[in-house]
């Protein structure tokens, strides 16, 4: 399912809770690491989630919120930044691990909060203006993309604890 682009933050959104199947033998399909390869506009967290190890993390059993730049989002850093940060996996995985959430928050959940304690144990702000919800210093541009094992919601930066 593909989440809407906002034109502001709609409170009228889709559930946050997504049943997951569980079972030894079988593994959750359409996961968040599915979607985010399908959507075909996370290549570069992609790649970084692979680098740093963190692949059967995200398609675990969760459930987690993954606040997902995309490749513009990284194009945006500066010069030679996500190079240094792939041959660095702990820096690496700090971020990325900054970009998610224990629990599927949607986005009628993420507009009530102040901040939201990320994976790495960081707290993370989040703020409501003029319609639009902010992310630290990202603007959350798509909302309750499901998964079977969580929620992603699009930002246009990448999030740097």
């Amino acid at each position: 399912m593909i989440g809407r682009l906002m034109v502001g933050f709609s409170l009228a959104v889709l559930p946050a809770s997504v049943a997951v199947a569980q079972g030894a033998a079988h593994t959750p399909s359409n996961t968040i690491v599915d979607v985010a390869i399908g959507a075909g506009k996370f290549k570069t967290l992609v790649a970084a989630v692979q680098a740093a190890g963190l692949v059967e993390t995200l398609k675990g059993a969760g459930p987690f919120t993954v606040f997902a730049p995309t490749d513009e989002a990284f194009a945006k850093l500066p010069p030679g930044t996500v190079e240094a940060l792939l041959k660095d996996k702990a820096k690496l995985a700090a971020v990325l691990t900054y970009h998610v959430v224990s629990g599927a928050v949607g986005s009628d959940q993420v507009v009530k909060l102040k901040s939201a304690k990320t994976v790495n144990g960081k707290d993370v702000s989040i703020m409501v203006m003029n319609g639009k919800v902010m992310v630290g210093n990202a603007h959350v541009i798509t909302t309750d993309i499901q998964a079977s094992n969580g929620v992603i919601h699009v930002i246009d930066a990448v999030l740097l604890p």
